[in-house]
């Protein structure tokens, strides 16, 4: 039996709320005050039950879901404009990184990781963290970074999260705003190893990465643990690459894209994992897993692989909002992610209308979240802080994805 694109449990109907630009800055204000309002120095930020993780010791604190990508959120709103001066909260991230090492050092984390275990990830870790820390001006310990990506150069995860693609993003921004080479070649470094595991399947007639993480050997397809994170990384510095092999590169990208779309009436999805252990079960469509990390993740590859693309954004839209609520992972506002970078791509408002529509789903979700809890959802990939830096890229008509393109 072919498996269902998509599982109608998981999503809602679209709301019927016209685009409102003063909304969406109204929504920005909200979330800025209050985060400014809930931080405290020993809490740092109140955890929300649904990123409550067992045997935590104490307050998250790295990027992805934690107090770092909190700092991160509300230092980029600033520069950008879309909140007024006021406290960031960047002199605690020196405390920040060292709570945050704290945990990943616990048995709990040790017995999760395996043989993989490790502190550089880039949003559960040291270099998300430290690169913040230089962002924000406090504490920019660029040496520590430096080794903390090249020591990720060759980590047998193989995804954004934790391995190389996720460090290398690092690496760019930073030869972006400086022009020192140390930066480039560390980014070189991370794409040879990345392009030297992109390991043929002849069976499938495709490329693709194997991740070991979390204790197993796995390949992931989607935008944070698997291909489409990995390609992304390589896309965005192929300037720093031989055009010959990113040629080359680019080719068994798209092949690899094409050969597991899953074509529909509703669109076109592709699974989370090359061998789904339930080839029947509905697929996820999310940013981490599904079509719309896919679009949001290759949208910028110059090959011809429009048809994939829209195909995919079709089924985000036909979807619906995710029922997990408004964030960037496995949320409304992540999805909607995938309509602005077809926009970018194409020019084509629809995709800018959608990616709109989605927004105001989104700042309901929010809204309704925190009146049930009494209290927002403090974190960037998963909470409010991340929607509100999405709301600002519908505002501009932008497709700036927090972590990924703008760092």
């Amino acid at each position: 039996m072919a498996a269902a694109l998509f599982d109608p449990a998981r999503h809602q109907p679209l709301a019927a709320s016209p685009w409102d630009p003063a909304a969406a800055r109204a929504a920005i204000d909200r979330i800025v005050a209050d985060a400014r309002l809930a931080f405290t120095p020993d809490g740092l930020w109140p955890i929300h039950p649904d990123d409550a993780e067992d045997d935590e010791p104490g307050p998250h604190a790295q990027l992805y879901f934690g107090a770092a990508g909190v700092v991160w959120a509300l230092d980029h709103l600033v520069r950008e404009g879309a909140a007024d001066p006021g406290p960031t909260f960047a002199e605690h991230l020196p405390d920040i990184l060292a709570r945050n090492r704290q945990t990943l050092e616990t048995e709990a984390w040790r017995t999760l990781m395996g043989e993989g275990w490790q502190t550089r990830s880039w949003l559960l870790g040291d270099a998300g963290i430290l690169f913040t820390s230089w962002k924000t001006g406090v504490e920019p310990r660029l040496d520590d970074l430096a080794a903390t990506i090249a020591g990720n150069t060759d980590d047998p995860s193989r995804e954004l999260m934790w391995g190389a693609p996720g460090t290398m993003l690092a690496a760019l921004a930073l030869h972006r705003a400086t022009g020192e080479a140390r930066w480039a070649a560390l980014y070189r470094a991370g794409a040879r190893a990345l392009a030297a595991s992109f390991e043929a399947d002849d069976d499938l007639g495709v490329h693709l990465w194997t991740q070991n993480l979390y204790g197993q050997e796995v390949r992931y397809l989607g935008a944070v643990h698997g291909f489409a994170g990995n390609a992304f990384a390589l896309n965005e510095g192929r300037d720093l690459l031989d055009p010959d092999e990113w040629r080359v590169l680019s080719a068994r990208i798209a092949r690899t894209l094409e050969a597991f779309a899953i074509r529909g009436p509703e669109g076109m999805n592709f699974p989370a994992v090359t061998n789904p252990k339930r080839p029947d079960a509905p697929l996820l469509v999310q940013h981490c897993h599904g079509a719309p990390g896919m679009v949001t993740a290759l949208a910028g590859l110059d090959a011809p692989i429009d048809d994939l693309l829209l195909g995919a954004g079709e089924l985000t839209w036909v979807s619906g909002p995710l029922a997990k609520g408004g964030n960037l992972c496995h949320g409304t506002a992540g999805n909607a992610f995938a309509f602005l970078k077809l926009f970018a791509r194409t020019a084509d408002a629809l995709w800018l209308d959608r990616a709109r529509a989605f927004a105001m789903h989104a700042i309901a979700q929010s809204e309704a979240d925190a009146a049930r809890l009494g209290r927002r959802r403090y974190a960037l990939w998963t909470g409010d802080v991340g929607v509100a830096c999405f709301l600002w890229e519908c505002l501009h008509a932008r497709a700036r994805f927090p972590t990924m393109d703008v760092l």
